[in-house]
């Protein structure tokens, strides 16, 4: 909403559209799209999630068939308690952060049938690790907890170990 001016000033109204003021044009792009550097945080942890899938999903292929991988930036909070938040059941946490969560498979609301998923989070987790070989490991330890909680099993069986 523009701010109200005094009577006696005879500038002309400003635009609300400031760029390009010296007829310079849009800029281009920073990076070659052919470079890693363009892609965004968001995309280079997508990365790290498919990288870290690789050796469980190579290891455990068939009883994952029915299993569905998603990646949302944080958590969405259903209720709230005076003194806590209340997660789910099949919500992995650090410190009352959830850092992943299982979904089991069900139906909709729709009447629907839904498959089973993990989701993992991006924010919370960028957030614990101190570079890009700790997010890397930290993927992996989450990923293999939540698919040893789908498949029912320990975690270092999933893991090889």
């Amino acid at each position: 909403m523009p701010t109200a001016r005094p009577e006696n000033d005879r500038r002309p109204p400003r635009s609300p559209r400031r760029r390009d003021r010296r007829g310079r044009g849009l800029r281009g792009l920073m990076y070659p799209v052919s470079t890693p550097a363009f892609r965004t945080r968001a995309e280079r942890f997508d990365a790290k999630v498919l990288e870290a899938l690789e050796p469980i999903e190579a290891r455990w292929g068939p009883e994952l068939v029915d299993l569905d991988l998603a990646v949302d930036d944080v958590p969405s909070v259903d209720r709230t308690s005076p003194d806590e938040i209340v997660w789910g059941t099949g919500v992995l946490a650090d410190v009352g952060v959830p850092l992943a969560h299982l979904v089991p498979a069900g139906v909709d609301s729709a009447g629907m049938p839904t498959r089973a998923r993990i989701v993992l989070y991006r924010r919370p987790l960028e957030a614990r690790a101190r570079n890009g070989e700790d997010l890397a490991d930290l993927v992996h330890e989450v990923l293999v907890e939540q698919v040893a909680e789908y498949l029912n099993i320990e975690p270092d069986a999933v893991d090889g170990g």
